[in-house]
């Protein structure tokens, strides 16, 4: 989830709720639910790699707006690096799975 928050702000600030929604409406498989986006935010905040401001609304409660920070963009750059390793391992198990399945019809 880091990695895809971290993503969504590099595009525009959002607040939680907007960020959950993005990622229900934008991911094939979104795993993610309120309190666990809300931990992860916080995290991130704590880490520096993200900044939250309040913003007041006319009607409603005021809500936090979360920016990426600098700090943000280069833990973004090294998320990436890191799902592209994962994804080429990925590629090689799914290879190897299928060479074993074709194997076995034999």
């Amino acid at each position: 989830m880091p990695a895809f928050l971290l993503l969504f702000l590099a595009q525009e600030p959002l607040h939680g709720a907007a960020l959950l929604s993005k990622m229900e409406n934008d991911l094939p498989f979104c795993f993610a639910d309120s309190a666990g986006l809300y931990r992860t935010l916080q995290r991130l905040e704590a880490d520096g790699l993200i900044h939250g401001s309040w913003e007041n609304l006319e009607s409603g409660a005021p809500r936090k707006i979360y920016a990426i920070t600098p700090a943000g963009l280069l833990e973004l750059k090294a998320q990436a690096e890191d799902l592209r390793q994962r994804q080429e391992n990925i590629r090689v198990f799914f290879e190897r799975l299928e060479a074993l399945q074709n194997k076995e019809r034999v």
